[in-house]
């Protein structure tokens, strides 16, 4: 399946726009052919806006690290004999 640009969501918003629009124009006009067509294609421009709009980012907020322990490794004390 293709993805959709999310910098092109203007665009794809705009067509189905223009979509809604020609509907209503085939409608008023009786061409019933042309309206099952339209009413296709922009129920395939609302599916990708969907899914631009359930692509974007979530903010999952700062992560709390109230329950972190620190923790340190020691190793043996350096003694006078090492030398």
């Amino acid at each position: 399946m293709l993805r959709p640009d999310p910098a092109q969501r203007p665009r794809l918003a705009e067509i189905r726009d223009n979509l809604i629009a020609r509907i209503e124009e085939a409608e008023r006009e009786g061409w019933r052919g042309e309206v099952a067509g339209l009413q296709v294609s922009l129920g395939g421009a609302e599916a990708k806006l969907a899914q631009l709009d359930g692509r974007s980012a979530v903010h999952l907020g700062m992560p709390d690290l109230s329950r972190v322990v620190g923790r340190t490794v020691t190793g043996p004390e350096p003694s006078a004999d090492d030398d």
